[in-house]
């Protein structure tokens, strides 16, 4: 049987990883368990909590209804249901369903899981699979976290039926002791700069190199201590063991979508009426305004779309260095932005820059003197005032760029759960620029 659960969290607290990691111990007495799966959803949603993650795990088919009634009390127990967007849905698809799931029905699940991911699903769209599945399920309050509970297993079938389906990540979870949540965070940093090294780039986004920071632990009240993020079990189980923090309660490894770029949704020709709000894309444009730095520090500037049309992208002020090369940018480069869509502005998590523009129009200089000519009036060529030497168009001139065609990303500091690290992309035909 798999189990799927999500929304038990808060800004205030708790973390439905935590209740994930207290189930699978407990469970461990009663049964084979699974590794668990941590499945981040779409992260432009207004509704969510912090990271609008949902996990799930599978057990062993003896003591089913026994199992359901341990989720059961730990998922009333244990979830923030005095907060007001803390909303818990549970669904277990039993060892009768996935014995029997077809085609047509593990497309369904693939359609609502990658939907999920990249698009906005209601109650009633999680209901009719619900029903049609005959799953058990149950929720508390407007049980809106069935949504993100289905998705959740949609995302275990896949990867049980077909294991090379989806990219994956893992995150070993470390988990406060009781008495010391909402205390300040005890971490030596120096043994985490130590695990980093030691580890990467096996490891990755533990610190913030250009910004000489740590970022695998949270600032919120809730249950975690730190999290540590790779490709490989062995290099985090590495980074963990070098790294000296205050007890921990437990700790957990969850298999990820985080790291993917999963959430992106790929246009290869994209008008401007297809970009929704609360989506996110990859999207080929020209670059039609040189950059410009607005009130806060963020960074504006519009690209041409492929039917004309324009849209403003943003870095905001916390991408922190990741300005300067959108600061470096020009009329006329040809690019691709990853980001979200909000209020016609794209969000930029990461860019390409697929070809730069090096020419640029000055005005001529005189053939006889050397001086810069001056226009001579609204489309009437240009004169030198002192030789009276006449040209008719302005001179085309190679200039230095200060940036490299190539890939560019934000700052860990500022990356979303969701995003892809460069040091994680193998293409052959582009040339990465890692923000370390």
């Amino acid at each position: 049987m798999i189990i799927g659960i999500d929304d038990t969290d808060s800004r205030k607290g708790m973390c439905t990883t935590y209740l994930c990691a207290v189930l699978v111990d407990e469970l461990k007495k009663l049964c084979d368990v699974s590794t668990p799966r941590l499945v981040r959803l779409n992260p432009c949603i207004p509704f969510k909590t912090r990271g609008n993650g949902a996990v799930s795990f599978e057990i062993s088919a003896e003591k089913e209804e026994q199992v359901k009634e341990v989720v059961r009390a730990r998922v009333n127990d244990l979830s923030e249901l005095n907060e007001e967007g803390t909303n818990p849905g549970v669904v277990f698809i039993g060892d009768n369903v996935l014995n029997t799931i077809n085609d047509e029905q593990e497309e369904r699940l693939k359609h609502f899981y990658e939907t999920a991911v990249r698009d906005v699903l209601t109650l009633e769209d999680a209901y009719v699979i619900i029903s049609d599945l005959r799953l058990d399920h149950f929720g508390l309050k407007n049980k809106r976290g069935l949504i993100g509970a289905l998705a959740a297993v949609s995302f275990f079938v896949l990867q049980r039926n077909k294991p090379n389906c989806y990219d994956f990540t893992y995150e070993l979870i470390a988990y406060r002791r009781k008495e010391r949540r909402g205390k300040t965070r005890v971490i030596d940093e120096a043994s985490v700069w130590k695990a980093d090294a030691a580890t990467y780039p096996l490891t990755w986004d533990t610190v913030d190199v250009a910004n000489n920071t740590t970022v695998f632990a949270p600032h919120s009240p809730c249950p975690v201590l730190f999290g540590i993020r790779g490709d490989s079990e062995a290099a985090i189980y590495k980074a963990y063991g070098l790294i000296h923090a205050e007890p921990v309660e437990r700790k957990m490894l969850f298999i990820t979508n985080q790291g993917t770029d999963f959430h992106l949704i790929p246009l290869d020709v994209a008008t401007k009426e297809q970009l929704r709000e609360f989506h996110s894309y990859g999207l080929d444009g020209v670059v039609c305004s040189n950059p410009r730095t607005v009130e806060g520090g963020h960074v504006v500037f519009s690209i041409a779309l492929s039917d004309s049309g324009t849209i403003e992208c943003i870095t905001y002020e916390p991408t922190k260095g990741f300005r300067s090369t959108i600061r470096a940018l020009r009329v006329g480069d040809l690019i691709r932005v990853y980001g979200s869509e909000k209020n016609g502005t794209v969000n930029i998590e990461k860019i390409e820059l697929k070809q730069l523009n090096y020419a640029e129009e000055r005005n001529p200089r005189c053939a006889k003197c050397g001086r810069s000519m001056k226009s001579a009036g609204q489309l009437q060529g240009y004169r030198c005032k002192r030789c009276g030497t006449y040209r008719a168009d302005k001179d085309v001139v190679t200039v230095n760029r200060a940036i490299e065609e190539g890939l560019y990303e934000a700052p860990p500091v500022a990356r979303r759960h969701l995003s892809k690290p460069l040091v994680r992309m193998r293409a052959a035909d582009k040339k990465i620029h890692p923000n370390r």
